[in-house]
């Protein structure tokens, strides 16, 4: 039976209990930080050669539905009750509301050098300490809406921009596309600064310190983010029918993104399992 992911913003509290000691559980294990290196190693960008399968590129949603499902799978090894929340940055849009509050998330980092210091993951506690990163720092960091550049996250009409799209992605697959549901959630845009990001981009933007580098899974945010992606990414599909991943066939030889760009039946690395294959995910969960 499909379990159920929830808006952080609806959690009791004793699902924010549960969700955040499994969670510290994890990384106590040494677990969590596995997590951490694989984003890094998996990010890679327009501008490098090889495959590109977490960004950049039409495996962005599969891909990170596959990796969310192993993080949830890894909290549920230690309480069967969990699941993964999802955080709306479309309603809860302060930086008090959900998922900043002292039981869940913790708070901003202060203004002086962005430390996080309130909630379950502030370095003071003793059992948050970044340990894979591409900085030194052991210490949490956020800016939420960047105090000295304010910008704002995402709205609705934001996120029915992409929705509208009726193709999942378009040639020539990368961050450059200006049409195609992928890119537009993905949000990598035209223009330069905080116009071109759109989206899950600008959420990153928005939340700042780790999450600004590969290594932002090591704020515990990057899931609810990205549960909440993952379920504009299950709207899409819900709107557009039979719609479907694309490419459906690899670029040949003679294309630019050859060898480049996971079609919907290759694998999609690092798991045996091809886009297509993540495209319903009905029978294992399903949200609030």
């Amino acid at each position: 039976m499909a379990y159920v992911r929830k808006d952080a913003a609806t959690l009791t509290a004793d699902e924010r209990r549960r969700f955040v000691n499994a969670l510290l559980e994890v990384k106590r294990r040494g677990e969590y930080d596995e997590f951490v290196r694989m984003h890094v190693a998996y990010y890679a960008s327009d501008g490098e050669r090889g495959l590109r399968t977490a960004h950049m590129a039409p495996s962005f949603l599969p891909w990170h539905r596959r990796f969310l499902l192993d993080l949830e799978d890894a909290l549920r090894r230690v309480d069967s009750s969990v699941t993964l929340p999802y955080w709306d940055w479309t309603r809860d849009r302060t930086t008090t509301s959900a998922p900043w509050t002292a039981d869940l998330l913790g708070g901003n980092g202060r203004a002086s050098d962005q430390r996080v210091t309130t909630g379950p993951f502030a370095h003071g506690t003793g059992n948050w300490t970044i340990t894979v990163g591409v900085t030194e720092g052991e210490h949490l960091t956020r800016d939420l809406g960047r105090r000295r550049d304010p910008i704002g996250l995402p709205s609705k009409s934001d996120v029915e921009w992409a929705l509208k799209e009726p193709a999942y992605d378009v040639s020539p697959w990368d961050s450059t596309v200006t049409r195609g549901f992928r890119n537009k959630l993905e949000g990598w845009g035209t223009g330069r600064g905080s116009v071109s990001w759109r989206n899950h981009n600008r959420v990153h933007r928005w939340v700042g310190g780790v999450m600004l580098s590969a290594a932002s899974v090591n704020d515990p945010v990057f899931w609810l983010h990205h549960a909440y992606v993952d379920l504009l990414w299950s709207r899409w599909q819900r709107r557009h029918g039979k719609a479907r991943y694309l490419p459906a066939a690899p670029p040949g030889p003679g294309d630019a993104q050859h060898g480049r760009v996971v079609a919907r039946d290759e694998k999609l690395p690092p798991w045996d399992v091809t886009p297509g294959d993540l495209e319903d995910v009905g029978a294992i969960y399903r949200y609030a």
